[in-house]
């Protein structure tokens, strides 16, 4: 009689309702190879990393304002302390301003390498054509806001010119709301004015304590001034606002990518200048931009012949224009955007 085979007895498995196959246990083809159970290496992935969040913030902040704080200082050093027996000023805006964008491109582009992986080629750093319309405007306003803050300086004290530049604020958020159709909560609003009161309150505290007598006598300096001055701001608030357009428009791109391309360009455009001031200068609208006050042969021949008259100078505009270079990569690091 032949030998009949044993049925296999019937198992009862746990309901997957309740119990997932994680909390099973692990079969020897589970093991990781370093003899740990699959649920051993998903605890060890789950462990939690320490955090350098806090000490990289405290460093960005330290650098930014260890940064431009020099760099406002060489700023006002280069532009009020007089030099030679005739008491001769630097006052070459576009020639400084391109030594620093010419800074910042080099050290963007080496930041941009160091943030880059390893083994991985860089980003470009204009990825799209859709991209340089706005990294054009971008270029163009920071080239123009930089000239009408160094002539402001000329009819406003210093202190009220960096406290005004602390009202920058309202301008940026004023060119969200109304160029790029951007809307706030209410606290925001509020804290923008707050501040921007607080600094008017105290500028003009101080200024009614200082000026007393004079302000009959030079409230038409003043005035100018201040129009100058606002001139700046504006145009600072539309950089700003573009460059966050830039940022939520094109998501691959980054703070390194932005502070190259928008030197760069900020570079072409002021050395054109430059190069093109010998003849804009002999021109009714040189004349009525007061570009004659560099000397009939344009800025860059003025601003070199005076560095040759007075070559310590060179270590105030190279000083500047470094810090202005590394406060951009701090800023980079302080305001990262987040990957797409």
């Amino acid at each position: 009689m032949a030998r009949t085979k044993q049925a296999t007895p019937l198992r009862r498995e746990t309901s997957s309702e309740y119990f997932s196959i994680h909390d099973r246990t692990p079969r020897k083809a589970e093991l990781s190879p370093n003899g740990d159970t699959g649920a051993q290496a998903i605890l060890a992935k789950a462990t939690p990393q320490p955090d350098n969040t806090i000490i990289q913030l405290v460093i960005a902040v330290a650098g930014i304002y260890g940064s431009f704080l020099t760099w406002a200082y060489l700023q006002e050093k280069l532009t009020t302390t007089p030099h030679g027996p005739s008491g001769e000023r630097f006052h070459y805006p576009v020639f400084l301003l391109t030594i620093q964008s010419t800074f910042a491109v080099l050290t963007g582009y080496l930041y941009l390498l160091f943030r880059t992986p390893r083994g991985q080629p860089h980003p470009p750093i204009f990825p799209t054509r859709a991209i340089l319309p706005p990294l054009l405007l971008v270029a163009f306003t920071s080239a123009l806001a930089a000239p009408f803050g160094y002539a402001s300086l000329s009819h406003i004290d210093y202190i009220t010119f960096i406290l005004a530049k602390s009202c920058k604020l309202l301008p940026v958020m004023a060119l969200h709301v109304t160029v790029f159709r951007r809307r706030y909560p209410l606290y925001k609003y509020l804290v923008v004015a707050a501040v921007t009161a607080g600094v008017a309150v105290f500028t003009l505290h101080s200024g009614s304590k200082k000026q007393g007598g004079r302000r009959a006598a030079n409230s038409g300096q003043t005035s100018w001034g201040m129009l100058l001055l606002a001139i700046n701001l504006l145009f600072d608030g539309l950089t700003n606002s573009t460059q966050d357009y830039i940022f939520q428009t094109f998501r691959a791109y980054t703070g390194p990518q932005m502070m190259c391309a928008n030197n760069l360009l900020s570079t072409l455009l002021t050395a054109g200048y430059l190069v093109l001031s010998p003849w804009l200068v002999r021109t009714g609208l040189g004349e009525w931009l007061g570009m004659d006050a560099a000397g009939s042969a344009g800025e860059l021949t003025s601003a070199l012949a005076f560095l040759r008259r007075y070559p310590g100078v060179w270590g105030d505009v190279l000083g500047f224009a470094a810090c202005g270079a590394v406060g951009q990569v701090f800023i980079c690091e302080f305001h990262r955007p987040s990957p797409p």
